[in-house]
């Protein structure tokens, strides 16, 4: 799974099909969450890596912060879509290749959605127009997410 280039990078532990990871150190310490999908479906010939990021950035305010990594460049105009466990649950806006919620309340209902979910589908369409479904366990989310909680709580 790719990692943002930081100092200090540490792996906080893996949880089912969830990896918690950590880099940086004080005001630049960043937790994250991250999977890769189980299955990753649509007529493409190649596609980089793809994945889900869930982050806090505390010395930004920033908690459960969502993104979708798609290994393509999306098509412009048209957002992704995130469903949980069979619903369609938020669109994801999109630009270049990556998609994320609109808005800190939108994160926040699909990070709870996520911890009382088992599986989440990402469906989006690529710049040539193919479109992708990415299903991703959500085993081990909320045990992994709670170890960035801790690793990146306010002191």
């Amino acid at each position: 799974m790719m990692q943002p280039a930081r100092a200090e990078h540490r792996i906080l532990g893996v949880h089912g099909d969830w990896t918690a990871q950590s880099d940086g150190t004080g005001a630049e310490l960043v937790c994250y969450v991250g999977s890769a999908p189980k299955t990753a479906e649509g007529a493409y010939t190649r596609r980089g890596e793809t994945f889900v990021l869930v982050s806090h950035r505390p010395s930004e305010r920033v908690i459960g912060e969502a993104s979708v990594t798609a290994g393509y460049t999306y098509k412009e105009g048209l957002n992704a879509q995130a469903e949980i466990d069979g619903k369609v649950f938020l669109e994801l806006m999109t630009r270049g290749g990556t998609a994320w919620a609109a808005d800190p309340a939108a994160d926040r209902v699909l990070v709870a959605a996520m911890k009382a979910g088992r599986q989440m589908i990402v469906r989006g369409t690529s710049s040539r127009g193919t479109l992708t479904t990415d299903t991703y366990s959500l085993r081990g989310f909320t045990a992994a997410y709670a170890a960035i909680d801790k690793a990146c709580a306010p002191e």
